[in-house]
């Protein structure tokens, strides 16, 4: 079965950076999503950025402009870059990848982040 592999979480202050990293442990057949997610104690989960086949991404837009997610097809890897991080953006990111095969959609297991004042 295919694993989501996330790293790159920590602590650190307001206005510093963090790049997370979501690696699968096998072959995905027909990807055409990758994306991240993220959700705050008490809060609804947030798509924060999501990348598609053809290239094309998408932002919330709380993170425009601080955020940028990016891949590695062939190393079945994505990024996100995360730029001026607030207090606010202090959540559990996981990551997330939808295929065209079965069982269309895998969840990383979450890195958490904590961006201080």
């Amino acid at each position: 079965q295919v694993q989501l592999v996330e790293s790159g979480g920590g602590l650190v202050q307001a206005g510093g950076s963090l790049r997370l990293s979501c690696a699968a442990s096998g072959s995905i057949f027909s990807i055409n999503v990758m994306a991240w997610h993220r959700q705050a104690p008490g809060q609804q989960r947030e798509l924060v950025a999501l990348i598609t086949n053809n290239d094309n991404t998408q932002y919330a837009d709380s993170v425009k402009g601080r955020f940028t997610i990016s891949r590695d097809n062939a190393k079945n890897t994505w990024y996100l870059q995360m730029n001026s991080l607030k207090p606010e953006d202090t959540a559990v990111y996981r990551c997330y990848v939808h295929s065209l095969s079965k069982p269309y959609e895998y969840w990383g297991q979450g890195t958490q982040v904590t961006v201080s004042s």
